[in-house]
């Protein structure tokens, strides 16, 4: 008798995977794999999960723990933040297109359509697939609905490396500004002071929109009208130096 209960429950393993139907969705994919924890906690922040458990069908570009070690922690650390939904949103669904697109059909193509809208460049390399500069390092995993190819990098949409670099170049503008303005100010000439800053200002206002570095252009634009105001050069320095500190505390 349990030779046969043996038996029975072997063919019934043998069905299930011989019928390779997969009973795991994307998220549950990812997460029992264990080399998607950063992934997994961003789409959870994005609010995605419900929709990468839905019907789809999708495929998904994953990029492993290792790839997000080498995307701009700073960047990563303030896209979790709950203000910054919408933009990891953007982030994430730029990595997943519609329908199941297995490997052999994407080395096919040159272009496809992220969720995000845009575009992803797709590209044959010694016999290995590209997604923009990321390289596929395994392919065609099925889940219930649909595919995930991992790989070695994240993949940033335009308007967030030009946000990026933006960013950067206001960073690099107020620490100059502050390096120099510091002894300066200890020094006593508190209108140069106020000056320097001022300008500091006027240079980040005049390379940074408001839609690609809010925070940046909202808080400078701000301390300039007080500090316009301000008939006392000491009071318009620390109005613009504060401003200078909560822009830095916001990018990082």
């Amino acid at each position: 008798m349990k030779k046969v209960i043996t038996s029975v429950i072997s063919l019934v393993t043998m069905a299930s995977l011989l019928s390779g139907a997969p009973k795991k969705d994307i998220v549950d994919t990812a997460v029992e794999a264990g080399s998607f924890k950063t992934l997994v906690t961003a789409v959870k922040a994005a609010g995605l999960v419900e929709t990468l458990k839905g019907d789809g069908p999708f495929t998904v570009f994953a990029p492993t723990d290792e790839a997000f070690k080498k995307f701009w922690p700073e960047t990563l650390k303030n896209l979790l933040k709950p203000e910054n939904k919408d933009k990891l949103q953007m982030l994430l669904s730029y990595h997943v297109i519609s329908g199941k697109v297995k490997a052999k059909k994407a080395k096919k193509l040159e272009t496809a359509e992220p969720l995000s809208g845009g575009s992803l460049k797709l590209s044959v390399k010694d016999k290995d697939l590209f997604i923009n500069s990321a390289k596929v390092v395994k392919a065609d995993i099925k889940t219930s609905n649909g595919i995930i190819h991992v790989i070695d990098g994240v993949l940033i949409p335009n308007v967030m490396k030009d946000s990026h670099k933006k960013t950067s170049s206001t960073n690099h503008i107020i620490r100059q500004a502050i390096h120099k303005g510091v002894p300066m100010f200890n020094s006593g000439h508190h209108a140069q002071t106020a000056a320097l800053y001022m300008k500091a200002g006027n240079e980040i206002l005049g390379q940074c929109s408001s839609s690609a570095c809010p925070v940046s252009t909202k808080a400078i634009k701000s301390a300039m009208h007080k500090a316009s105001a301000e008939s006392c050069p000491t009071s318009q320095a620390w109005i613009m130096r504060k401003a200078f500190d909560h822009v830095l505390t916001s990018n990082n």
